[in-house]
């Protein structure tokens, strides 16, 4: 949960960028979108009606859960008028589609394993689309040769982040939680071997993780 938690915390640079600067520039929402998306689920996952004594999956996901919510606050309050409006659609579409995930979890599954398995396959999918994002980066690393659009402590924290939950998730024998963090422990292996191999390449004055990618390479 500590690891994980540090994860949830690597945005705070960006967002104190945005507030001081009090402009969003080129910098895209769907990142926080998805984690939120995915915080969500994970949430759900976790309670005692869908899959008892998870509590460690319900609190470091409420956790994240709430700092998503502050990032698209402040987003949201620094963000020309037609982003704000895209940021409300998609805010409104994620809370429907929760909406109705847990109407038709409770009203149609009537056991924990069935639940389990519903609400387990979206964490899946959606959990391997919000750490599969990198990929993307890797890719400009590997044609720019530069590490600045990858900073070192999110790769760190990815790596061990996933480590850790899919080392839980096999003491708990719990597919669900081992494919996207096994997934997001190898991605976040390799950010750190590309990162080793191109740091030195990378000039000095573009410090790593100054620069975004474009919002069409991160969506999910």
């Amino acid at each position: 949960n500590v690891i994980s938690f540090g994860l949830f915390l690597s945005p705070v640079p960006t967002f104190v960028k945005i507030w001081k600067q009090k402009a969003v520039e080129q910098f895209s929402p769907i990142p926080y979108l998805a984690t939120l998306l995915n915080c969500m689920l994970w949430v759900f996952y976790g309670l005692p009606i869908v899959h008892p004594n998870s509590i460690l999956v319900v609190t470091i996901n409420s956790t994240g859960l709430i700092l998503e919510g502050i990032y698209l606050t402040i987003f949201f309050l620094y963000s020309p008028c037609k982003l704000r409006i895209k940021v409300l659609m998609y805010l409104a579409a994620e809370i429907a589609f929760m909406a109705a995930v847990v109407a038709v979890v409770l009203t149609t599954a009537h056991t924990h394993d069935l639940r389990s398995l519903i609400v387990g396959i979206l964490c899946v999918i959606f959990g391997t689309c919000m750490y599969a994002s990198p990929l993307a980066v890797m890719k400009l690393v590997i044609q720019t040769r530069s590490v600045k659009y990858m900073p070192f402590t999110l790769s760190l924290a990815g790596f061990l982040n996933g480590v850790c939950w899919t080392t839980y998730a096999l003491i708990r024998f719990d597919i669900f939680i081992t494919i996207p963090n096994g997934l997001g422990a190898l991605f976040g292996l390799i950010q750190l071997v590309l990162y080793a191999i191109y740091f030195r390449a990378t000039p000095q004055d573009q410090p790593a993780g100054e620069v975004e990618l474009p919002s069409k390479t991160l969506e999910v």
